[in-house]
C-alpha cells in the first residue's frame, strides 16, 4: 500500500507526516538518486513553489536532499504549475519539483515531480521513491568531496514561460479593445497571469493578486468563481478566468456571466479542433468525472470519449497512449498536448481568446454548448479512507440505488487521492432523484467513516 503517494504526487497538512522537510529530504535524496544522468557529471533538478508559507521549508529540504546527491539544483520561486513541466524540459533538466497543493487550503502543501519530458511520474517510478525514503540502507548513498551539488537561483524563469505561453496565439491576433478579468487566486500565477494578457493587448482587471502566504484560494479563485463572476457581470467584461493556487486548473465566466467548467471548455474545442481538422484520431479524454452530456454530444459529432481514473496525470498518460491533443477534467484541467504536458489555465485562457477573437464572436453565444445531465457532488469528510468494498453494506446500498437510476444515470463513489474525504457523485436526468440518492449514499457514509 503507498505511504506517500495519492492521486497528484504528495499531499498533506504542513509539518505533519507526510509533508514533513524530514520526508521532503528523503525525496530529494530519491529523486537525486533515481534520476541523475549517468552520462554526464552534470545532472539538474528544477524547484519550483506556489505562495503558500510552509513552501520554504519544502524549498530548503529538497534542496538540501538532491545536492546531497550530486544534483545541481535551480530554485525558481513562485511559478505555476505547469511552468515548471515546461521550464523542465526547456533547460534539459534531469526533473522538476513543484511545492504546492493546488486547490487546498494555505495549511496543506505538497509535492509533485516531472521527469525531463515534463510528465508526472508513472505510479512505478512513484513506488521507487517510496522504496528509497523509507529505505534505512539507503543513508549510505552520498555524493562526497567536490561531487556535492550546487544550487542556483534562475531570474528570468516567468520571462521563458511567458515567451513559451504566448507561442500558444498565431502572430496575426491580439486582443486589443478585450477586457478581461483574471482571479488568480493569491497563488502562483499573480505576476505571470496579468503579465501576459497585458503583453498581447487586453485591458486587464485582475482580482486575488496579491499573496500573503496564507490567502491562496481563500474564498476566491477556480474554486469560487461566483465572485469574479459578480464582478464580470458589474462591469461588463468580455471574459473572466479564475484559476486555482498552482495555476494547473481554470474556470471561464462569459460576457453574460455564465460559468464554463472542464467540461463545457472541451467540448468548444473539441469542435473547433475537428473543423480545422486538428483534432487528432477524433478522439477526446476525460475522466469518470465527465458528464454523459458531453460524451452524447461529442458522439454525435463522431468524436469519441475515453475516460479514465479522476486525476489530471490519468488523462494525460491515455492521451499519449491514444495520441490524443485534447483531454481534460470537469475541475477544469484542460491539456493541449501539442503545447503542453500537464493541465494549464493560463494557456487555455489563451487558447480561448484566440478562439475568441477568430470567430469574432463572444464566448456566450456559444452557451451552452451542450446539454448537461444535472450531476451532484458530495464531499464526506472521513477519519478514514476505505474503498467501497472495504466498507460493509456500502455494495448492497450502491446496488439499490442503481436498480432506482435504472439507465438514467450514474453513480461514482471513491475516496479522494488528496484530502480526507470521500466523493459521492450521482449524475441523473432528474436532478430530484440524483439528489436523494447522494444524500443518501452520503449519509451512509458518514456514519461509516466519520
Amino acid at each position: 500500500m503507498k505511504k506517500l503517494f495519492g492521486t497528484d504526487g504528495i499531499r498533506g497538512e504542513a509539518n505533519l507526516f507526510p509533508m514533513t522537510p524530514e520526508i521532503a529530504l528523503k525525496v530529494g535524496r530519491a529523486v537525486g538518486y533515481l534520476f541523475k544522468n549517468s552520462k554526464s557529471h552534470i545532472s539538474k533538478v528544477l524547484i519550483g513553489k506556489d505562495t503558500r508559507l510552509s513552501g520554504y521549508l519544502f524549498e530548503y529540504a529538497l534542496t538540501a536532499g538532491l545536492a546531497s546527491m550530486g544534483i545541481n539544483v535551480f530554485l525558481v520561486g513562485p511559478i505555476p504549475t505547469p511552468g515548471i513541466a515546461f521550464l523542465t524540459t526547456d533547460m534539459r533538466a534531469e526533473a522538476g519539483i513543484v511545492i504546492s497543493a493546488s486547490h487546498n487550503h494555505y495549511y496543506d502543501n505538497g509535492i509533485k515531480i516531472f521527469d525531463h519530458q515534463g510528465f508526472k511520474l508513472t505510479e512505478e517510478e512513484e513506488a521507487k521513491i517510496e522504496n528509497l525514503v523509507f529505505d534505512e540502507t539507503f543513508e549510505n548513498y552520498r555524493a562526497l568531496k567536490e561531487e556535492i551539488g550546487r544550487v542556483y537561483r534562475i531570474k528570468d524563469a516567468i520571462g521563458r514561460y511567458a515567451v513559451h505561453l504566448k507561442s500558444v496565439v498565431p502572430s496575426e491576433i491580439n486582443f486589443e479593445g478585450i477586457k478581461v478579468g483574471i482571479d488568480c487566486a493569491n497563488g502562483a500565477c499573480y505576476f505571470i497571469g496579468p503579465l501576459v494578457l497585458e503583453e498581447l493587448g487586453a485591458k486587464v482587471r485582475s482580482f486575488s493578486c496579491e499573496p500573503n502566504g496564507v490567502n491562496i484560494n481563500e474564498n476566491c479563485g477556480a474554486l469560487h468563481p461566483e465572485h469574479i463572476q459578480k464582478i464580470s457581470i458589474q462591469e461588463n467584461l468580455n471574459l473572466a478566468f479564475a484559476l486555482d493556487g498552482d495555476g494547473d486548473r481554470i474556470v471561464v465566466v462569459d460576457d453574460k456571466g455564465n460559468l464554463w467548467d472542464g467540461d463545457d471548455l472541451l467540448a468548444l474545442f473539441a469542435l473547433y479542433l475537428k473543423e480545422k481538422n486538428l483534432l487528432w484520431n477524433n478522439l477526446v479524454v476525460g475522466t469518470l468525472m465527465t458528464n454523459q452530456g458531453l460524451e452524447e454530444y461529442l458522439k454525435a459529432s463522431n468524436i469519441q470519449l475515453y475516460r479514465t481514473k479522476v486525476g489530471d496525470k490519468y488523462v494525460v498518460l491515455a492521451m499519449r497512449e491514444f495520441k490524443a491533443l485534447l483531454g481534460g477534467e470537469t475541475s477544469g484541467h484542460i491539456i493541449f498536448l501539442d503545447k503542453s504536458t500537464t493541465g494549464d489555465g493560463l494557456l487555455c485562457a489563451l487558447r480561448l481568446l484566440s478562439l475568441l477573437r477568430e470567430k469574432d464572436r463572444e464566448l456566450s453565444s456559444f452557451y451552452p454548448p451542450f446539454e448537461k445531465y444535472p450531476q451532484v457532488l458530495i464531499n464526506v469528510k472521513v477519519k478514514e479512507k476505505k474503498e467501497v468494498s472495504e466498507i460493509e453494506g456500502l455494495e448492497h446500498l450502491l446496488k439499490l440505488a442503481q436498480e432506482k437510476l435504472k439507465q438514467q444515470g450514474r453513480i461514482l463513489l471513491r475516496p479522494s487521492g488528496t484530502e480526507p474525504k470521500f466523493r459521492v457523485m450521482v449524475e441523473a436526468k432528474n436532478r430530484d432523484l440524483a439528489e436523494e440518492i447522494a444524500k443518501d449514499l452520503a449519509e451512509f457514509i458518514e456514519k461509516k467513516l466519520g
